[in-house]
């Protein structure tokens, strides 16, 4: 099921003003390397299109459709919240993934982009036949974590890949999905997947030659100087590890909407000016003798006030 346009009801959904708002993982070292490959095909003039499986909230969308050209296609499959067929799939779509919607990937998505990319609603099995062989140049597998269906995400997007093209595999090494590490490296050992470099997230592999792209890839870091790598050696093969922590991020996509208005700071209501401290203000006067018996006849019961007034008269007469 595909629909590239949006439906209505997600222009309703709060829109994010920035990449950090939106729900997922995708840290510095990999947007680091997203772009990274994508820019170095393109400055090879390397022809083909991006492909996504698995999107949940679409962080990582957001920031390949920011780096698609022109002529260039984005497909994006997931089965956001469509029944899944299997009861293992479904149990982990209601674990990991209970709040995932269409409508909140596309509200994500139309925040920073003019228009969707392709959607195939449904299992990452059918992308084979919306997507054509041979056409895709960089390819992020991010689906079920279940060994069954990653091993067959591998398979299939081989078949999309162009002879240089890029696959990403998420959760590679994450203690909670074992089955993505087994399809992962069985893809190395028996599907002729060959690793380029690893995160502490991902693994960067291709089935064409990963030496050009990896000296390429080790003289961008040192130009760097912000980004920690070695070299390690898995069945007599190069592989890059790296870690990015404290490096400098890629340029984040921008947000179509503006932020909120921050308001300017109000001014306090006007007050009276604070007294000098060199001139203390005016004591109020105390009262005197006269005075007190004023308001003492004022206020006193009746009988009180006759005697104070005999007692007055008393002492003027002596």
């Amino acid at each position: 099921m595909t629909a590239p346009i949006a439906d209505q009801s997600a222009e309703q959904l709060p829109r994010p003003t920035r990449l950090s708002d939106v729900k997922g993982w995708f840290f510095t070292a990999d947007q680091l390397l997203f772009d990274w490959f994508l820019a170095h095909q393109q400055d090879r003039s390397e022809p083909g299109d991006l492909l996504e499986l698995g999107a949940y909230m679409g962080k990582s969308a957001i920031f390949l459709g920011a780096r698609l050209r022109a002529d260039e296609r984005f497909t994006v499959c997931d089965l956001f919240d469509s029944p899944a067929e299997d009861a293992s799939n479904s149990k982990e779509m209601k674990k990991s993934y209970a709040t995932l919607t269409r409508r909140a990937f596309e509200a994500n998505y139309l925040a920073f982009h003019e228009e969707l990319p392709t959607i195939i609603q449904g299992l990452s099995s059918i992308v084979s036949d919306h997507v054509d062989a041979g056409s895709v140049r960089f390819a992020h597998i991010d689906a079920s974590h279940l060994y069954e269906h990653v091993h067959g995400d591998i398979l299939a997007v081989r078949e999309l890949l162009t002879d240089n093209g890029v696959v990403v595999l998420d959760d590679y090494r994450a203690e909670h999905c074992p089955g993505v590490a087994a399809a992962t490296w069985q893809a190395v050992a028996n599907e002729e997947l060959r690793p380029i470099c690893i995160t502490g997230t991902k693994f960067y592999g291709t089935w064409g030659d990963p030496e050009p792209l990896q000296k390429a890839l080790v003289d961008w870091i040192k130009a760097r100087g912000d980004i920690w790598h070695e070299v390690q050696y898995v069945n007599d093969a190069p592989l890059i590890r790296l870690s990015a922590k404290g490096a400098k991020e890629p340029a984040q996509p921008v947000s179509r909407h503006k932020p909120a208005a921050v308001r300017a700071p109000q001014r306090p209501a006007a007050q009276a000016p604070a007294a000098s401290a060199a001139r203390p203000a005016a004591r109020p006067p105390i009262p005197t003798r006269s005075t007190v018996r004023r308001v003492a006849l004022d206020v006193l019961p009746p009988i009180v006030t006759r005697a104070l007034v005999k007692a007055r008269k008393r002492s003027r007469n002596r």
